[in-house]
Order: C-alpha cells, then structure tokens, then sequence
C-alpha cells in the first residue's frame, strides 16, 4: 500500500502516527500520550493519525475524536479526508463521510444523552441553555427563595453560576471551592447549597439541560459500568486534543470509556495549560503516563515550523523555569540573527505610540496589518492603544467582543425556537412573552403558570385570555407557536417563519434594527446547514459564531486591519509579528494571579503562549510608570512597575534590551537649543505699537 503520506512527516510525527499500527492488522494500540510543543504540526500529526487508522482498515464509524471547538473539529475532518485521498482515491470521500463522531466534548455529550435519555431518566426532547440563559434561571430560582432581598449583598446571579460550574468541573467540594477561589462568598455557604439544589430541580422540570449538565449527565452515565462498557465499545478509538484543557470531569469520562487506555490518544502540551479558570487541571496531561503506567507510551514533538531559533530560545528559557513540566525544548531550522525584544517605554500612552509607530514601519516594510498582532493578558490593557490607533486612523479588530448569541435580538429569535420546542422552559417563555406590548414580567409569570398546568402547554394559549393591551400582537403570538409545533412548514423553513414575527418587534425595540436585521439573515442562512431544529438548537448554542452587528467585529472599509487579542484568545493562532503589552509584575503575572503556586505557574505558561505565536518578530514591551486609575485629568498619581519576574536577569541573554524613544545622536545640538530663551510676549505686544 502507497504510504507516501507518510514521508513528509518528521520521525517524531510519524512515531505518533504509527503508534500501535506497525503490526498488519493490528487496529487497537495502548494509551499514548502526544506532548505537542507550539507550532510542532500537532493538527497535521493528529489528521495523519486518523487517516492511517482509516487506511489500515479500521473502521471510521467507530472513531471518536473530540476538539475543543467545532470548527476545529471540521478542519481536522477535511484534511483527514485529503490524506485518505492520496491512498484510496475516490472511495475516500465515502468511508471520511462515515467519520461521524467528530466534535466538541459538549456536542458528542449532547448526542450521547439523547441515545441514552430513556436509560438515565430524560426526556429526550431536552433543549440547552446557554451561559446567559443558565444565569436567568439562577437568578429566577434565587429570587423565588428570597436571597434576592437579603440583609447583605447575596452573590450575583452570574457569581452564583460561577461558583456552581466550578464545583462541577473540577469535582471538588463546595466548600474548598469557596475558599480558594470565592472566598468573599463563604459565608453564604448554606444558603448557595440550597440555591444550587433548587436550580437542579429546576432545570428537570423544565426539561432543560446547561452547558455543565452536559458532561455531568454524561459523567454519572459511565459510573453505571454497563452504560460505560456499551458506549465505550461503540468506539475502538477514541482521540482528544489539547488535552492539557481539559477538566477532572471530562478526565473522569474519558477513564470510564477506555479504563485500559486501549485505543485512546491524548494530544496537548502541558506548557500551555492557561485555562484554569475554566476549571481545566494541568494535572490531567501531567498524570496521564501514571494512569497507565507501565503501558502508556508518550512521543514528544519538539520541532517548531513557525518561530525562529532566537524566538524559541528566549521562550524555552523563560517555561524552562517552571516547577514542573515535560522536559522538551523546542528547535528549528529558520535561523536567524534578530533576537527577541525587551523595550522599555515610560508609560502606557508611549507604549501605545510605540507599538503604533512600529506597525506602521512594518507595513511600510511589507508586512501587511493582518500579519501583526498585539496581545496582552487582560482586556483592559489595550485601552491606550485603542485610542491611538483610532488617532491615527489604523483599523484594528479586537478579540473578545460580543457573540453572537449574546446579541439581544438572535437571543429573541432563539427563544422562540426553544419554546416551541420544549414549553417547558421558562427562561425561553419568559423572554419571549415579553416581547409583547403590554406583558411585564407578571404578566409573563401567570401565562407560565397556567401553561404548565396542562399536558400541552402551547394548546392551552388559545384558552388563557389575552393580556390587556396586547391586541393582535398576542394572537400572532400564539399563531406562530401554534404553527411552529405542528411542524407542517418544516426546517429550516421554520426561522423564515419566526423572523417574520419578530421583525415588527426588531423595529419597535431597537434603533440599529437595520443592522442588528444582518445578524437574522445570518441565522437563516446557518439554519440551512442543519438537518432539524433539534440539532439546529443544540450545536448553535454549543459553538455559536461571531456576530455581525459585533462591534468589535471585522471593519468593514478597510480589508487589512491589525490584530488585538488576549493571549487566552490568540491560543492556536500565529502571526509573522507580535508585541506584547504591559510585561511587567502586576500584569504578568497579574496581581490577582499570584495567590499560590499553581496560579503563578500558569501566569507563565501564559507568557510562554504569548512569546510563541510570533514567527519572525517578537517585542515585549514594559512600562515604567502606570498612572492610577479614578484621578482626574490633571493627575498625577502613579506607581513604578518592574519587568516581569518571569524574566529574570539571567536571562536577558536571550534578548535585545532596548530603550523607547532611542536618544538622539544629535543630543548636544538639541541641549544647546533648550538653552535658547525668546520672549514671545514681548514680541506679540510689539506687533500692536
């Protein structure tokens, strides 16, 4: 068989990719672990993977790869099914189309629930609440049980959900959870026990599930060993990547499944584990071998193809000082002579000319804005560069801004989906009925009640009487979800249907609804992709795109535009020059990330992500002076700030140390003409005499 897929491979690459297929016939290998460094080809190694499992006969039907987003989970399927082509020709697009288990944990989790949902006591017809949905319950459970109107100031709703989803995914205790990560909110211990409890019940007789419920379903699934040895033996492989984010829930799923490892791969890079708050452990990478111990294999990519040496010398130097790690140190073969750059600036507003000036002189020099990027480890960082790119007319596009599901009005339409899919949700039915002229929230409150007191809740709107002052309003209302339910205009046909109900409320409600009327075309058009409303629902508010009504989103009068991220966003990405903002104690590490030593460790696996998405260019750029914040404008309050402590003096080697703006050779020139004293005054008055 042609195995010239294989030869572009580094021997590193090609030893994961053949792991445990070297025996003919042989489909089923131990555990193995894949520690990928930055811009090692971990995608290209983990596709090739995939597809020689395929060419060597097994069966696609029976793969399960998990990203961690879906549109990673697409691109690895495409290129799966272009390597295959290589071998099997033509017939690879019928035996890749059969590789239907690729997703997100949460979506594979979805489906699962689903197949499993009589075995485990749920209503298959389940719809998913996204974050702000999930917050809106909270906070309806939390009101209802008075801890709104407490004495002292109770956890917000999304502190509440927080809290909630922590204990959740990291499966440990309330208790300790409180104290290590809320600890302004331990004293409401009990009370937060109670609300979590009422939000459970809740969510079941709502028939609703949250992003958290997802793997918590499916986690208690697989404690049952037999619903575990029949779902783990749907699956002779099962592969993950970027284990290192991972949670001790999802590690706890993926053991249930393969409690031998037999057929699992694990791909991640322990340096970049900078998700903590999410729940993620880098504990789950780093322990994996001893899980399997002594049959776990572990293969180390260590050649970068993105960053030049001097790039990957200075960041193997600065991750070489954590506490604990794999031990790899990235290589390559694109030399060159310009080392990284340390610049020292006097304070944020230079630091934001500085960067300006810098891309510009780049774009001058041929590197086009889209090729450049500016990180920073908080949002708020940006601000002063902000307003000097906005000076100076660069368009920049700023990672991180609104969602599209976070926008009110795909929210609205959404709602109706979802309620005509499960009456029982009243966050859904909450939000929709509100939308009506005349119904407040105890309007919407009594409809809710009355609905949920018969065997069909929509059946019974044309029983309740209708809300003063809603009119003709209420009964297109109840029209459109009646017609919803029988199905009879059928998908995607049914969005076409909700969008001309809303639109008339788009235009009552919002000034911008020209712009915000892009997003519900947007929608339509995504809703074609799908096979029903069900799927349609679930895997939109599980990987939702971006909107176009975003502000923050691609400028649309300029097709070269600079890019802002935090490092937490540029995660995976690359660009051909990076500055990175604010690398100052204070900042990286934040103050608020030094509380213990894992939190100090992950601050510098931050650092280290930051450093290699550059490929060419790197400028780390530290002020001096950070002006306080709430003084006003003639202010002068300030506190000094120090380079990172993540780059010591011992290794500035591994740098240019430079100076921002650079002293002038002309200096004595310029000290002789400070030393000129004119009176303009008097030769202002003189003009008059």
């Amino acid at each position: 068989m042609n195995a010239g897929y294989l030869e572009k491979l580094n021997p590193e690459q090609r030893l994961a990719v053949e792991h445990g297929t070297e025996i003919e016939g042989s489909h089923i290998s131990g555990p193995l672990l894949v520690i990928a460094g930055a811009g090692s080809g971990k995608t290209n190694t983990l596709a090739h993977r995939v597809a020689h499992l395929i060419v060597k006969g097994a069966d696609p039907r029976r793969i399960l790869l998990m990203t961690f987003s879906r549109r990673a989970a697409s691109e690895m399927a495409r290129r799966v099914e272009r390597i295959c082509t290589q071998v099997l020709g033509a017939n690879a697009g019928i035996i890749t189309d059969a590789l239907a288990w690729t997703g997100t944990f949460h979506g594979i989790g979805a489906r699962l629930l689903r197949d499993y949902a009589e075995q485990i006591g749920l209503d298959p017809a389940f719809t998913i609440h996204d974050r702000e949905d999930s917050a809106d319950l909270m906070n309806l459970v939390r009101h209802e049980l008075g801890f709104s109107k407490t004495e002292s100031r109770f956890p917000t709703k999304g502190t509440c959900l927080a809290i909630y989803s922590r204990v959740v995914n990291s499966e440990t205790a309330l208790e300790q959870i409180l104290r290590d990560a809320f600890p302004w909110c331990a004293a409401w211990e009990k009370q937060l026990r109670e609300l979590f409890a009422a939000y459970v019940e809740a969510k079941q007789v709502q028939n609703v599930l949250d992003y958290d419920d997802l793997l918590l379903y499916w986690a208690h699934m697989v404690h049952e060993p037999l619903i575990a040895d029949d779902i783990g033996g749907r699956f002779d492989h099962v592969l993950v990547d970027e284990y290192q984010d991972t949670n001790r829930l999802q590690s706890s799923i993926l053991m249930a499944l393969k409690p031998g490892g037999h057929g699992l791969t694990v791909v991640g890079d322990d340096a970049q584990s900078i998700y903590s708050f999410r729940a993620a452990t880098v504990r789950n990478i780093l322990d994996f071998p001893g899980s399997f111990s002594p049959a776990a294999n572990v293969v180390t990519l260590d050649r970068n193809y993105r960053s030049t040496q001097p790039i990957l010398a200075a960041a193997n130097a600065v991750i070489d000082l954590a506490s604990e790690r794999f031990t790899k140190n990235l290589r390559t073969e694109r030399q060159s002579a310009e080392r990284p750059r340390l610049v020292t600036v006097r304070d944020e507003a230079d630091q934001a000319r500085y960067v300006a000036d810098m891309v510009l002189e780049n774009r001058e020099g041929g590197t086009r804005l889209k090729q450049q990027a500016v990180l920073f480890r908080a949002s708020g960082h940006s601000g002063p560069l902000e307003i000097e790119l906005t000076r100076r007319n660069i368009p920049f596009v700023k990672f991180g801004g609104l969602k599209f599901l976070d926008s009110a009005h795909v929210k609205d339409m959404l709602a109706a989906l979802r309620f005509a899919q499960n009456p029982r949700d009243r966050v859904a039915g909450f939000r929709l009925m509100q939308l009506l002229p005349g119904v407040g929230p105890s309007t919407a409150q009594r409809v809710l009640d009355q609905m949920s007191e018969t065997a069909n809740p929509i059946g019974a709107l044309t029983d309740i009487p209708t809300p003063a002052r809603t009119g003709d309003d209420w009964t297109s209302f109840v029209a459109t979800l009646q017609e919803l339910q029988t199905g009879k205009a059928g998908w995607p046909a049914e969005i076409g249907l909700v969008r001309r109900w809303y639109e008339p409320h788009l235009d009552r409600l919002h000034e911008d609804a020209s712009m915000r009327q892009a997003d519900l075309i947007q929608l339509e058009q995504i809703a074609g992709g799908y096979p029903s409303r069900e799927r349609f629902l679930t895997e939109l508010t599980l990987d939702p795109p971006d909107a176009t009504s975003d502000q923050a989103g691609v400028p649309l009068l300029d097709e070269d535009y600079l890019i802002l991220s935090t490092i937490h966003s540029a995660k995976g990405q690359e660009w051909t020059k990076v500055f990175m903002l604010n690398v100052v104690d204070g900042c990286i590490p934040s103050d608020l990330g030094v509380g213990t030593s894992a939190e100090i460790e992950e601050e510098r696996r931050l650092l280290y992500v930051a450093m290699t998405r550059a490929k060419d260019s790197l400028d780390l750029v530290l002020p001096q002076r950070f002006f306080t914040h709430g003084q006003n404008a003639q202010g002068d309050r300030h506190v000094y700030a120090s380079r990172s402590r993540f780059i010591p003096a011992t290794l500035l080697q591994f740098f240019e140390v430079c100076g921002w703006p650079q002293v002038r050779a002309d200096s004595a020139a310029m000290a002789q003409a400070r030393q000129v004293r004119v009176d303009v005054g008097a030769r202002m008055r003189g003009m008059w005499r």
